[in-house]
């Protein structure tokens, strides 16, 4: 099973792991975001469906993306573009949306303020 967790790392960390992946040592499949807004706003309840519809599925068209998240394809289109930009998701040669994870495991830890 191939699992993406997504988190929030700021540039030194994401150097680190690159650094390390460069010496050989596994680093796990990783998407980081710079913070905790900008996951939660690219990661909105309707782009989170897709990315749900998608674990595990292989590739999928959007109409079937659409029908399998209960919404319009143009506005399941618009997520998917924004989804693609960002790196997300890929598409296949023949056009359709993949996402080759099983399953997704998300980091969020805050600390009290001083």
């Amino acid at each position: 099973m191939t699992t993406l967790i997504i988190d929030v790392a700021d540039i030194e960390s994401v150097k680190a792991s690159m650094k390390a992946a460069f010496r050989g040592e596994p680093q796990g499949c990783r998407y980081s975001f710079r913070s905790e807004e900008r996951l939660l706003s690219t990661l909105n309840p309707n782009r989170w469906a897709i990315l749900c519809a998608l674990t595990g599925a292989g590739p999928l068209g959007v109409r079937e993306v659409a029908r399998r998240v209960g919404r319009d394809i143009k506005g399941v289109h618009s997520d998917v573009q924004l989804l693609l930009t960002c790196g997300l998701i890929d598409k296949t040669p023949d056009g359709k949306l993949h996402f080759p994870y099983d399953a997704v495991r998300v980091e969020l830890a805050f600390k009290a303020a001083a």
